[in-house]
């Protein structure tokens, strides 16, 4: 009877997630479409309700655990990064900076390594502005283009720039992902950048072998371009400054003025369209932030009714070893990010719990944020109602199932990141 009186207690704990979940999905399902729901009511909802089951507390009390969830500084800290990502993004794509980029690195491939170049290009974009959504939006019409001029098949050079999108996506340091994984995991954006390229570059340099093997029936004209180099500098800035360990928000910071100096210096942009660039990409990041508080408060109260412990007891009962608490931890991000179709969402739901376990079975922080973070990004980047599958095929003219047969790096990725966890342990 105890037993059955604590499992109770632990499943209205951890209910508000549940909630969400059931709302946000039966939603989505009901309207047709994974888009047409909204997740910041869907988490309002769940909040509501989460103060409600919270017991012997005041009404005061509990909107006051809300407050505190969503005030915590790890929270206004992600709020703060990303008001930041969303002006230096604004700002590069709006002096041409990615245009320029993806010039620099066609002009280099001759036609046969097409399909190479792009993924390269995709890779080293996503990674300069943290986004897989903007790099997809950005590059798809080129890949469109190189389709009718060369005959290539347009599925699959679209499902070539998705596959690098999700490169940058897993290991940019300004990428909203690695910062949920590293916020909720309490460490280093150098440090987990390290354990993910331990995963990434492996299957990277697979892909582009398939990509080499594939490049050599393309036929067509070479395709040349002018390049503006002053337009890369704040790309290649952001990655070397970010390697060498530059607080995030001062990278970002000077990152916006490096790129809007660099703008107004090549006429591409006044100081007006410098100042709406940057209001655009700042109001561009309001869902997610907002998303953001209400998670933190809804955790926050989660935390309170005791709901990770009970999770915690729940899924550790039966894990004998690292390896079964890391495969636990990646089935529950990707489980989540399957019912939200967002992997910032899945991770940043997720993370706390994500530490308390890999706090009990002493799996390094940086470990356990590698592993939040690439199976987030795999889980996304296979499902046909992703935001990103969607932007792509939408701007192709094409079904998004088409894509997936010919997302080479996202399964390989998986398939590597099992092994990680399978094969590699810290003594």
């Amino acid at each position: 009877m105890e037993e059955k009186i604590k499992r109770t207690q632990g499943l209205i704990s951890i209910s508000p997630m549940l909630v969400f979940l059931a709302v946000y999905t039966s939603s989505s399902i009901i309207a047709g479409d994974f888009y047409a729901a909204s997740i910041i009511v869907s988490f309002l909802i769940a909040c509501l309700y989460s103060v409600f089951i919270v017991k012997k507390r005041s009404i005061e009390s509990r909107f006051g655990i809300l407050a505190k969830g969503a005030a915590k500084e790890d929270i206004m800290t992600m709020v703060l990064i990303f008001i930041l990502a969303g002006a230096f993004a604004a700002t590069a794509k709006q002096m041409g900076a990615i245009e320029a980029t993806v010039d620099l690195t066609l002009s280099f491939m001759p036609i046969k390594m097409m399909l190479c170049g792009l993924f390269i290009a995709a890779c080293f974009v996503s990674l300069s502005i943290g986004t897989s959504v903007g790099t997809i939006a950005a590059l798809t019409p080129i890949a469109c283009g190189i389709a009718e001029k060369t005959g290539q098949n347009l599925p699959l050079l679209v499902a070539v720039i998705v596959g690098g999108a999700y490169f940058g996506d897993n290991l940019s340091f300004i990428s909203d992902t690695t910062i949920m994984a590293t916020k909720t995991q309490g460490c280093k954006l150098k440090d987990k950048f390290r354990y993910n390229l331990k995963i990434a570059l492996p299957a990277a340099v697979i892909t582009l072998g398939l990509y080499l093997i594939a490049g050599t029936e393309v036929v067509g004209e070479e395709i040349n371009r002018d390049i503006n180099y002053l337009l890369i500098i704040p790309y290649i800035y952001i990655l070397v400054a970010a390697i060498c360990g530059l607080n995030v928000m001062l990278l970002l910071s000077s990152g916006t003025v490096l790129a809007g100096a660099m703008g107004l210096l090549t006429n591409k942009l006044s100081l007006t369209e410098w100042s709406s660039a940057m209001n655009n990409g700042i109001m561009g990041m309001g869902e997610l932030i907002i998303v953001t508080l209400l998670a933190g408060g809804m955790i926050e109260v989660m935390r309170v009714n005791g709901g990770f412990d009970y999770l915690k007891t729940t899924l550790t009962s039966r894990i004998k070893s690292k390896t079964g608490a890391e495969i636990s931890i990646a089935g529950l991000v990707i489980l989540t990010d399957f019912c939200t179709a967002n992997n910032t969402i899945a991770i940043l739901t997720t993370g706390p719990l994500a530490k308390e376990i890999s706090s009990h079975y002493k799996i390094d922080p940086r470990r356990t944020a590698s592993i939040l973070d690439t199976f987030s990004c795999f889980a996304q980047s296979v499902i046909p109602y992703g935001a990103q599958l969607l932007i792509a095929s939408g701007l192709a003219h094409i079904n998004p199932l088409e894509i997936i047969p010919y997302l080479y790096y996202p399964f390989i990725l998986g398939v590597f990141a099992l092994l990680y966890i399978i094969l590699k342990h810290e003594k």
